[in-house]
């Protein structure tokens, strides 16, 4: 933290007190990550859990998230940077390599167990998010969390975004939304039910942030209770159709 900055709160968020006393390796991140984190992530501690963070930068976040943890966690990290195998310790194992590579990509989920955790800290460009998720999602345990981070990359032409520009992880994120609703389509041949309607459970947005909680779902029941007061709707039509 540079002199004069606000002090991140750390009331209630043990994550942002580590961060705030960190006298471990170097980390940065966005204050404001801290809420989404405990939010999404408190119901792990203390459990045994798999936790794949790429980009390793100087390993601070990693000493972060096994202190958070506790003791039965153990940390995946991915860095293109070689030096980052140095990190390696008891309780963490480092995989070198592109993010954006299918071919690594590939490599690194036969080598990994199914995940609880999946945090994309990485290089930040559109073709290196976009692809981590596809290929890594499915590799997340049915109710797993998926967080991508960074996303104002999305907005950056030198990262491959631009505002409202294809193929961006923001405008694919959107497309995410739709599919999370597919289940209410009514035009099954051009926007239908799939594997990613039937295993997002939430998306989460947040400043630069999306956070994907997975589990599995299957169609929406609609239930009715209690006794009706009228017997038609405001324009007169008796209550009975559903919609």
């Amino acid at each position: 933290m540079k002199t004069g900055e606000p002090k991140i709160p750390t009331e209630n968020n043990e994550l942002a007190e580590y961060f705030h006393g960190n006298q471990g390796r170097y980390m940065r991140k966005w204050q404001h990550y801290f809420e989404a984190y405990e939010w999404h992530f408190q119901r792990f501690k203390g459990k045994p859990l798999h936790l794949l963070e790429i980009g390793c930068y100087h390993g601070g976040s990693l000493q972060m998230w096994r202190h958070y943890f506790g003791s039965q966690i153990h940390v995946h990290g991915v860095d293109i940077d070689v030096r980052c195998k140095q990190l390696e310790e008891a309780g963490v194992s480092i995989y070198i390599g592109d993010q954006g590579d299918d071919n690594f990509l590939s490599q690194l989920v036969s080598q990994l167990p199914p995940l609880d955790i999946i945090i994309d800290d990485g290089g930040h460009f559109m073709h290196q998010q976009i692809k981590s998720f596809d290929v890594l999602f499915p590799h997340l345990k049915d109710g797993g969390v998926y967080v991508c981070e960074d996303l104002h990359t999305s907005y950056w032409a030198s990262h491959g975004g631009g505002y409202r520009k294809r193929d961006t992880f923001i405008e694919m994120s959107k497309d995410l939304i739709d599919q999370l609703n597919a289940w209410h389509s009514k035009d099954a041949e051009s926007f239908a039910v799939n594997e990613q309607t039937r295993h997002m459970h939430s998306l989460h947005f947040y400043d630069s942030m999306l956070v994907i909680e997975k589990r599995e779902r299957t169609r929406p029941t609609e239930h009715e209770s209690g006794k009706r007061v009228f017997d038609s709707d405001p324009t007169g039509e008796p209550y009975t159709k559903r919609v």
